[in-house]
Order: structure tokens, then sequence, then C-alpha cells
């Protein structure tokens, strides 16, 4: 769906995007991740045909975008950070208006309830919630039944459970053999949807890969930490457990490479001792853990790329 080779887009003397590699498959849910500045909104623009580039070669749908059609840009759904429609349209009526503009258009009454939206059909588009909102854009951007979407930063600004309810919809988007091209800032939104990830820092694509495994993710230590309840010292620690802990007042933490054995000898000599582990927490690398080594601390959470 997506092929890009090589691509550079440069801005006078700042080269934004750095001779990138990266393939799309149909059906699959693409996660491009990256801190501000990265080139994430450079690279999504040359894909979406909006951008000129000066080096590389791209195929988006088997056409290269620099050079786009009627029939192309038919293909392609876009699901914009910010969307403004005619306040005193109804869902039915936005939705219908743009069905307008393609040739062979879904059914409109189809893509609304596709999107959840069957009760508000009749509802001002100004009046609808933001979870409500990013679900209309979804609908606008399905209604000329795309192959492609692109969907840039979809949940930014919303609660908990409106970010839930879009990630459904995204989320339904794979039944419709649709293919996503996902930008976001919500380490959990990646892990959520995406099937495979990309992170870009200055330019470059540093990590690229299934969430699970990114960045070794599958091979890295896992986090156990706890605090020793009362009347315990962790010199009475298991052999095995205290060779690997690190100690802060009464907080003991340690990373374990296979963490099994170190619970099992942990909790049998609890239960032995009658030591109470509080707030015992087993953690492994997060998808945002390793995002932020390889972006060397660039932010996880709000903002535009």
């Amino acid at each position: 769906m997506i092929s890009v080779r090589g691509l550079r887009k440069s801005y006078g003397a700042l080269e934004a995007v750095r001779g990138i590699d990266l393939e799309v498959a149909r059906g699959e849910v693409f996660a491009f991740l990256g801190p501000n500045g990265a080139g994430k909104t450079t690279t999504v623009e040359i894909l979406e045909g909006y951008r000129p580039r000066n080096g590389g070669e791209v195929s988006v749908l088997g056409i290269d975008p620099a050079s786009p059609t009627r029939a192309w840009r038919s293909r392609i759904g876009l699901v914009l950070q910010e969307c403004r429609l005619t306040p005193e349209l109804t869902v039915q009526e936005a939705v219908a208006q743009y069905a307008g503009y393609y040739r062979h258009p879904r059914a409109v009454d189809e893509t609304i309830r596709l999107v959840g939206l069957e009760g508000k059909t009749d509802a001002r588009t100004s009046k609808l919630s933001g979870g409500q909102q990013r679900r209309l854009d979804v609908a606008l951007a399905l209604i000329g039944d795309p192959d492609l979407l692109f969907l840039d930063e979809p949940t930014t600004g919303f609660d908990p459970s409106a970010r839930r309810q879009t990630w459904e919809v995204i989320g339904s988007l794979r039944e419709l053999d649709k293919t996503v091209f996902l930008t976001t800032h919500y380490m959990d939104e990646a892990q959520v949807l995406a099937d495979r990830v990309a992170i870009l820092r200055a330019g470059e694509i540093v990590a690229e890969g299934p969430p699970d495994s990114l960045g070794d993710r599958g091979e890295r230590a896992t986090e156990i930490s706890f605090r020793l309840g009362s009347g315990a010292e962790a010199s009475e620690l298991p052999d095995r457990v205290r060779a690997l802990a690190r100690v802060d007042g009464g907080q003991v933490s340690l990373a374990a490479p296979d963490p099994v054995p170190v619970l099992r000898e942990l909790t049998g000599w609890s239960l032995q001792r009658g030591v109470a582990l509080e707030g015992l927490e087993v953690r492994r690398p997060s998808l945002e853990d390793v995002y932020l080594e390889l972006t060397d601390g660039g932010e996880a959470g709000e903002g535009s790329g």
C-alpha cells in the first residue's frame, strides 16, 4: 500500500527527512511515532501528495503522490488533527454532503452506523461531544470507501472514555480491509491499535516493528519493586533476590532477565517468614520506555509532530 525508499526533504539548510525507508502492507494499522520536529508531518504530507520531496522513491497505492490524480485521491481518506464543519449541518447532512464528492460513495446510513452515530443522525455537528465529533470525522473519511486512511493525532485532547470509543472505531476498520497510517503521541494508543510501529527521530527511523518487540522489548529485563514490611531487612532476602536488588530505605527494586524464578523465590520467602511485600509491582519495559530511550527523552504526551 505504501512503499518508501530513501525519502528526503529539506527546508533550506535543514534536512527534515533524511533518507527513510518504510513499507505498509494492506490491511494493517501502521503507527508513526516521534517527537515534535522529528519529520512526521512532513513525511505524511509527502505521502498524501500535499508536499514535494527532494529525493527518494515513493509509491502510495501504486502511484507516485507527487503526481496525484482524482481517482487516486478518491482511494485515500484523511482524518486531520482538527476538522471544522458547518455547525448548522446535522450528522446525516454532513455525511451526505461529503458523499456527493465521490463517484461511488458508501451508503450514508451504513457509514453512520459503522462509526456508531446512528442515534445522532439529526444532531447538529456543533452539538456533538469530542468523541462523537471524531467518529463523524472518521465517517467523512470513510464515505468515499477509501483503501487507505491517514489518521493524524485522532484522539489528542480527548478524555479517556472518548479515546477508548475512538479506538474501537479505528480497530473496526480492519474488518473492512482498510489500511491505516496513524500518527500519534500516545504510546498506549500505538500499543493497542498498531500492527507495526516506526519511531522517527531527527528525520530518521530509529526503530520499526511490532509494538511488543520494538527495541528488543521481549529481551529486556523485567522490573520488580516492593517495600519490605516492618521488622524485615533487605539483608534477609533470598540470595538470588539480594544479588539483584537495589535498596533505597525500605524500597527494594531489581531487574530480572527471567522474572519467574526470582518471583517464586521471593514470594516463597515472604510466605514462609510472614513478611509483607507492600506495593509489589512487576513491570515489563513499556513501549513508552523504549520510545523515550530511542528519542533521547522526546515527549510522549501531547503536541504535534
